[in-house]
């Protein structure tokens, strides 16, 4: 018994691990792409004619 609650909480330790990476991943790419984003929205504000 003590052997099947040990492997299972290994599994459950690099799920957590897996999944904080990814959503590291995800969270740092989102943030490029936004900066990125407001960057071109603001060089772009100047042709706006209304």
């Amino acid at each position: 018994m003590n052997e099947k609650v040990y492997k299972v909480m290994g599994f459950a330790g690099v799920t957590s691990v897996v999944t904080g990476v990814v959503v590291v991943v995800t969270g740092v790419a989102a943030g490029v792409m936004m900066i990125v984003g407001g960057a071109r929205l603001l060089r772009e504000k100047s042709r706006i004619i209304f």
